[in-house]
């Protein structure tokens, strides 16, 4: 069984998109909604939860203030990422955050809600 593909928006409150990037595109913005802590070396990302939950993560693209893409290297499945992506409606000037990841066909819904979570509390703690 593959994974297929997920795509979720989320709405911004109008913001400078440079905010937004330094909670999603650094590793000390990172650890205020994704991780307990996280650590980086070259382009492995080493994210903690608790005491002993972690695991590592490649960078594998960024364009800074626009999008940071990540694979897990314990994932066998080579084309899985999960990436974050910063996007401006031109009409509206509303700030969008877009999660794009993968999960297997019956895990897609526990996914969805593990991210919608994710980012209430980075909504939460950052005032967007």
């Amino acid at each position: 069984m593959g994974k297929e593909k997920i795509h979720m928006e989320y709405m911004l409150k109008a913001g400078s998109g440079n905010i937004v990037w330094s909670i999603i595109g650094t590793p000390s913005g990172l650890e205020t909604w994704f991780a307990d802590k996280v650590t980086v070396q070259d382009k492995i990302f080493t994210f903690h939860w608790g005491k002993t939950e972690q695991r590592e993560a490649e960078m594998t693209h960024m364009r800074t203030n626009n999008f940071i893409r990540f694979h897990w290297l314990d994932d066998e499945d080579k084309k899985s990422y999960f990436e974050l992506r910063l996007s401006q409606n031109e009409l509206t000037d509303d700030l969008m955050l877009e999660v794009i990841d993968w999960a297997e066909s019956d895990e897609v819904e526990d996914l969805q809600d593990l991210w919608d979570s994710q980012i209430e509390k980075m909504k939460r703690v950052s005032g967007l």
